[in-house]
C-alpha cells in the first residue's frame, strides 16, 4: 500500500487540474483594492474594443459582459458604464436597462447553448463578496441540470469547455 504522502513533487494518486490565473485574481490582478493602484476593471473594459473587452452588447446606460473568472460557461456580467457601487446610486434608465439586459442575456444564453435555469445576483459591497465592490453589476450565471457535478464539489474545480472569446462571439452574434 503507498503511502499517500509521498512527499514534495512526488506522485501520490491524484489527478489535477491546475488554474493559476485564479491566484493572480485573489491576490488582486485587474481589481481596484486598497493600496493596488488599478483603474476599475469595469470603467476600464467599455474604452476598448468589444473583442478586446469581451464586451457581447452595450447600450445606452449598460453594458454585457464576459465574466473573466466564470462560475459556468457563459457568465455573464451586466455593469453600467456609471462608476457606482449601489443599486440605490443607479437612475431609474439605469435600473430599467440593467433589468432588461439581464433578461436578454437570458434568453440569448438560451439560444446559443440551451440553458436550463440561471442564477441572478448582485452582490451589494465587499463584505456580502462584491470582487469590485465600488462599481455595480449583475451576475448572469447559466445554468444546467447535473452541471454541478464532483468536478467543483469534489475538485473545487470548473471545466470550461469552450475558450471566453469563441463564447463572446456566439453570444455578440446571437444578441
Amino acid at each position: 500500500m503507498s503511502e499517500i504522502n509521498n512527499g514534495p513533487g512526488m506522485p501520490d494518486g491524484w489527478q489535477r487540474l491546475w488554474a493559476p490565473h485564479r491566484l493572480d485574481y485573489l491576490r488582486g490582478e485587474n481589481r481596484p483594492l486598497e493600496g493596488n493602484d488599478v483603474e476599475c476593471p469595469f470603467c476600464r473594459i467599455p474604452k476598448g474594443g468589444d473583442e478586446e473587452g469581451l464586451i457581447v452588447a452595450r447600450g445606452t446606460y449598460v453594458y454585457a459582459v464576459m465574466n473573466l473568472y466564470p462560475y459556468n460557461p457563459g457568465h455573464l456580467l451586466i455593469c453600467a458604464f456609471r462608476h457606482v457601487a449601489d443599486l440605490t446610486e443607479l437612475t431609474i434608465e439605469e435600473r430599467t436597462e440593467m433589468g432588461s439586459f439581464t433578461a436578454h442575456a437570458m434568453a440569448t444564453i438560451r439560444s446559443v447553448s440551451g440553458a436550463h435555469g440561471f442564477n441572478l445576483g448582485m452582490n451589494q459591497g465587499a463584505v456580502a463578496g462584491a470582487g469590485v465592490a465600488d462599481h455595480i453589476h449583475q451576475h448572469v450565471v447559466p445554468r444546467w441540470s447535473g452541471d454541478a457535478n464532483f468536478m467543483p464539489i469534489i475538485g473545487k474545480t470548473k471545466v470550461m469547455p469552450q475558450l471566453l472569446a469563441q463564447t463572446r462571439s456566439d453570444l455578440a452574434a446571437a444578441w
